[in-house]
C-alpha cells in the first residue's frame, strides 16, 4: 500500500505508508491518498497521513478518499484539516435483470480506440478521472489483468459509435460482482433513450458470466443518472467520500 505524489516531470515519487494509490494525476491534486474500507480510521492512520502531508510543499493540494464512509469519518478527516467536497455512491442490484433491447458488440483493440476516446471525452469532458483520456491511458487500462474486450460493449448508429458500456468483473468480492465501469452516450445521440438499454447491455454481459450482483459508481449529485439507475433496480449501497486540503 502506497501513497503516490505526481512530480512536474511526469515521474512519481512513492512514499511507503499503509494507504492506497487512487491515481497519479488528479487534475488540481498533486497527491491523492485512499484509505480502503478495511483500514481503521485511527491514530495510526492519522499519523501516516500526517507524515505524507509533512513531506508536501506549501500550496500543494491533497485529496483524501475514505471508502465506504461511516458516521465518524468526517470528524477523522476534519481533525487532519480536510474538508469534504465529493461523494461517489456505489449503487447495486441483483442479477439477472431485463434483457437489453439494443444490439451491441465487443470492443476491438486497435480498431475502436480512437472513436471510443472521441466519444468518451465528449461525454465526460466534466469528469475528473474519466475525462480527457489519451491513447496511452487507454492502453494502460487495456493492459490491466481485468480487461475483457467482450465486456466492453459498443452500440453503433448510422455508422458511428453512439454509446458504450464498459464492464469489469471483481472476482475477489463475496459474492463476485460485476461493475458497470464506464458508460456513456455520445452527446449527438442524447434524447434517444439509449441510457437504459446501454446499461442493460452491460448487465446482460455480466449476468451471462454467471454473476449475481451488478454495481456501479455514480456522483451523488448527478440526479438524472441516479434516477435512471434507480429505475433499473439499483439501490444505494455505500459512499466513497473525497476530501481536500491545501498544505499551509
Amino acid at each position: 500500500m502506497v501513497a503516490t505524489r505526481a512530480s512536474t516531470d511526469g515521474t512519481a515519487t512513492v512514499d511507503c505508508v499503509t494507504l492506497n494509490v487512487v491515481r497519479l494525476d488528479q487534475g488540481e491534486f498533486a497527491w491523492s491518498i485512499t484509505a480502503d474500507p478495511d483500514h481503521p480510521r485511527d491514530e495510526a492512520a492519522a499519523g501516516q497521513i500526517q507524515a505524507t502531508l509533512a513531506d508536501a510543499e506549501t500550496g500543494t493540494s491533497i485529496q483524501l478518499w475514505l471508502e465506504r464512509t461511516t458516521d465518524g469519518d468526517d470528524a477523522f478527516a476534519a481533525d487532519l484539516g480536510f474538508q469534504p467536497y465529493r461523494d461517489l455512491w456505489r449503487m447495486q442490484r441483483p442479477l439477472p435483470t431485463d434483457r437489453s433491447t439494443i444490439a451491441t458488440r465487443g470492443f476491438v483493440p486497435g480498431t475502436d480506440d480512437s472513436e471510443f476516446i472521441r466519444v468518451n471525452n465528449r461525454a465526460f469532458h466534466w469528469h475528473p478521472e474519466q475525462g480527457g483520456m489519451t491513447s496511452a491511458e487507454l492502453a494502460d487500462r487495456m493492459a490491466e489483468n481485468w480487461f475483457d474486450a467482450e465486456g466492453f460493449r459498443l452500440h453503433e448508429r448510422d455508422g458511428r459509435l453512439a454509446g458504450f458500456c464498459w464492464t469489469k468483473v471483481h472476482p475477489d468480492e463475496n459474492p463476485p460482482g460485476g461493475e458497470i465501469y464506464a458508460i456513456a452516450v455520445d452527446p449527438d445521440f442524447h434524447g434517444q433513450g439509449l441510457g437504459k438499454p446501454m446499461t442493460l447491455a452491460g448487465l446482460d454481459h455480466l449476468s451471462d458470466q454467471g454473476l449475481t450482483v451488478g454495481f456501479l459508481y455514480v456522483e451523488s449529485d448527478n440526479h438524472p443518472a441516479v434516477a435512471t439507475y434507480r429505475s433499473l433496480g439499483f439501490d444505494h449501497h455505500s459512499t466513497n467520500r473525497a476530501y481536500r486540503l491545501t498544505v499551509q
